[in-house]
Formats: C-alpha cells, structure tokens, sequence
C-alpha cells in the first residue's frame, strides 16, 4: 500500500517537468485517465498523446497535495494544480481517484470543476 501512495505522490511532483512521456511512464500500459467532466482515455500510448495536448499552453504546474490516502490498489489525493498557461493561469481545487496495479496507475478518475479552469483560460 505505501509503495502505491508514493507512486502516486511522485506522479503528482512529475507533473512540474511536464513531460508527457515521463508521466505515461506511470501508467499501466492498459491504464485509463479520465478527467471526469469528458471522456476517458486508454492505454498508455494513447495518455501520453492525450497529455501532450492538454498541456500544450502550460508553462509552469505546480501541484500541492492536500491530503493523500491510501488503502490496498486504491489511493485518493486531494491537491490545488497551481498552473501557468500561455492564455491564463489556473488554481484549480482537484481530487484525483487512482486503482493501482503493480505499482502502475491503472485507472485514475480526476474530479474538478471544468468551469474554473475553461474561465481561467478565457480571461486573458
């Protein structure tokens, strides 16, 4: 169990290298990232070309746990995504929901208000 939530808390702090084939790395090669507002992405190849576009605009991201639990494959992490953007910057309140295999994500389940950020990235 402890080995999944430090998994899990050195893919959180992989995300400020925003590189998209590192944080894939992470992933089962199976694995499913699903930001809840839209519609899962599978398969490792498939996150990693998924990642590259969603941050595409970001120059900087900087996520501050909150809380991090865990218990057998399945760890929970409460975090605000501190993120600069070339057309704004976000503070965004998330919970992510992450089923581990083999010390891999298999499935991670992102919930945030889709809103706040689309708002923060029109503002500008």
């Amino acid at each position: 169990m402890s080995n999944n939530v430090e998994v899990v808390r050195s893919f959180i702090e992989a995300w400020s290298r925003l590189d998209p084939a590192e944080l894939a790395g992470f992933f089962h090669e199976s694995g499913v990232y699903h930001n809840m507002p839209a519609k899962p992405v599978v398969g490792r190849e498939t996150v990693q070309t998924f990642i590259a576009g969603f941050i595409s605009t970001w120059t900087e991201t900087d996520w501050e746990i909150l809380s991090l639990i865990g218990e057998g494959d399945w760890v929970i992490c409460e975090r605000i995504d501190r993120t600069k953007t070339t057309q704004g910057d976000v503070d965004l309140p998330c919970c992510g929901v992450f089923q581990m295999e083999a010390c891999k994500i298999k499935l991670w389940r992102d919930y945030f208000d889709m809103g706040t950020y689309v708002r923060a990235m029109s503002a500008s």
